[in-house]
């Protein structure tokens, strides 16, 4: 049994791209079995170490992952080798002028990811995306229904991942992600992982007024289903905003896939609330 999908797209040159599934791998007990990379939603932190440590090891990956402090908005971390400290500057919020950006300087060589006693990272930025120029340099991101997205230059030069929550992709961090990317997004794609999928996934008024209110277009992404209540398509809703931000339709792949509605593959908060949490993952490892 596979413990990933590998990313559905015409990977960039030394380019690899994945989700992890629920099983294949990993040590975590019920409800979080057994492959649970999220260090926040409850599962032991020795478990969660240990199934970091095997994902790392079956993927042999060039450095440990760079996992953010996810808090369903729009600031981006950048990760570039190019100085020997480790620095965060804020440089604005979405709708100020400007997108939100961390920008995070290291050396190439990072330590293992460790776990503090309350499940948490002790260098984890703040933020919903991350970017990187840097070889070797592994962007990951967690997710059970939110909706998670590789963006690469087509050259394989620069990469990054966002979460897209329906809160996030609301507010504009698919826009953020973009905008912090030195690459011209019309040399850019893009592959959408497994998220809550369209037949699944009902949602009530605040969601539908928070992207309809923004964009009539975007109740083109909405099926009434009873009073204030909405099925949601994230897939139709993200190639809505990846399109605007000057990504062509073409180099937008992925979708179809249904967190909701395939508990033998991937976790879902939707479906079954306390649960474990899947990583996408994006690394280039070769020119």
């Amino acid at each position: 049994m596979s413990a990933w999908l590998d990313a559905g797209w015409p990977a960039p040159p030394g380019v690899r791209a994945l989700t992890t599934l629920r099983h294949g791998l990993g040590v975590s007990q019920v409800p979080f079995d057994a492959f649970n990379l999220g260090a926040r939603c409850g599962d032991d932190p020795r478990a969660v170490l240990e199934n970091r440590r095997q994902l790392a090891t079956a993927l042999q990956l060039p450095s440990a992952p760079r996992w953010l402090r996810q808090v369903h908005g729009v600031e981006v971390a950048r990760f570039d080798a190019s100085a020997p400290s480790l620095s965060l500057q804020s440089k604005g919020r979405v709708g100020e002028g400007c997108p939100a950006t961390i920008q995070t300087r290291e050396t190439p060589s990072q330590p293992p990811t460790l776990l503090h006693e309350k499940g948490g990272d002790t260098d984890e930025p703040v933020a919903d995306a991350s970017v990187t120029t840097t070889l070797g340099t592994v962007l990951a991101i967690l997710t059970a229904d939110c909706l998670p997205v590789v963006l690469a230059a087509r050259d394989g030069s620069e990469l990054a991942v966002a979460h897209a929550g329906w809160r996030g992709l609301a507010d504009g961090v698919l826009e953020a992600t973009v905008a912090t990317m030195s690459t011209p997004p019309a040399h850019a794609q893009a592959w959408l992982g497994p998220c809550a999928g369209a037949q699944a996934y009902e949602v009530g008024q605040d969601v539908f007024d928070a992207f309809v209110s923004r964009d009539v277009r975007a109740a083109d992404c909405f099926v009434a289903t009873r009073p204030g209540h909405w099925k949601v398509d994230l897939y139709a809703l993200a190639r809505q905003r990846l399109a605007d931000a000057d990504i062509a339709t073409e180099h937008i792949h992925g979708g179809g896939l249904c967190t909701i509605s395939d508990p033998s593959r991937f976790f879902s908060h939707r479906r079954d609330q306390r649960t474990g949490r899947m990583a996408t993952l994006v690394w280039r490892d070769s020119l």
